[in-house]
C-alpha cells in the first residue's frame, strides 16, 4: 500500500469531505484549515474571512487503488472552480478554490488537471495551486459532518445534491 495525501479546498469542507469519503482507495478524509496567518485557528476565526485560512480537506489515499489524477478530476467536478472566493451562498476567501501541494509531482498533476478541467467550463478556472504552508485540523464537530448530520437543513439542501452528483458521475470509483 502506498499512502499519499492531497489537500484541496472548494467551498464548505463538509461537502468535500462527504464526497471524497465515498471513493474506493480513499483511506481517510479530515476537515481543516490551511495557509492562514493566525496561530491556532478556529471555525469562528476562519469564518470571519480575516485569518487568511481556507476551509480544506486532507485526503489520505492508497495510490495503488486511486490516483491523484482521479481525485483531482472529482475535485474539479464537485465544485464550481470558476467563482472567486465563493461557492453558492458561501462567500469569502475561506471558501476559495485551492489545491495545496507538498511535492513537485502533485503540483504538476494539479496544473494538468486544471488545464483539462477548463474544457468543461465556459468561464476561466480561478483555482489557486499553491504550496502547503500550514494545516490545522478543524474542530471535532466538523469531522464526518454529513455522515453524522445528514438530516440537517444545510446537508439536505447543499451537501446531499453534491454527493448524489458525484455518485452518478463516478459510480465506477466507489
Amino acid at each position: 500500500m502506498s499512502k499519499k495525501e492531497l489537500i484541496v479546498g472548494g467551498g464548505c469542507f463538509w461537502c468535500m469531505e462527504a464526497v471524497f469519503e465515498l471513493l474506493n482507495g480513499v483511506e481517510d478524509v479530515v476537515s481543516g484549515y490551511a495557509n492562514g496567518d493566525v496561530p491556532n485557528p478556529d471555525y469562528k476565526m476562519v469564518c470571519s474571512g480575516t485569518s487568511g485560512y481556507a476551509e480544506v480537506v486532507k485526503i489520505t489515499y492508497d495510490e495503488d487503488k486511486i490516483s491523484v489524477d482521479t481525485l483531482l478530476k472529482v475535485f474539479f467536478e464537485l465544485h464550481d472552480p470558476t467563482t472567486l472566493n465563493r461557492q453558492g451562498g458561501d462567500r469569502g476567501t475561506q471558501y476559495r478554490s485551492t489545491i495545496l501541494y507538498t511535492d513537485k509531482d502533485t503540483k504538476k498533476r494539479a496544473l494538468k488537471a486544471k488545464l483539462k478541467a477548463q474544457d468543461i467550463y465556459c468561464d476561466d478556472i480561478v483555482t489557486v495551486i499553491e504550496p502547503l504552508e500550514n494545516f490545522h485540523l478543524a474542530e471535532d464537530y466538523h469531522q464526518d459532518y454529513f455522515r453524522l448530520n445528514g438530516n440537517q437543513g444545510y446537508c439536505m439542501a447543499v451537501v446531499a445534491p453534491k454527493v448524489q452528483k458525484v455518485k452518478d458521475k463516478f459510480s465506477d470509483k466507489m
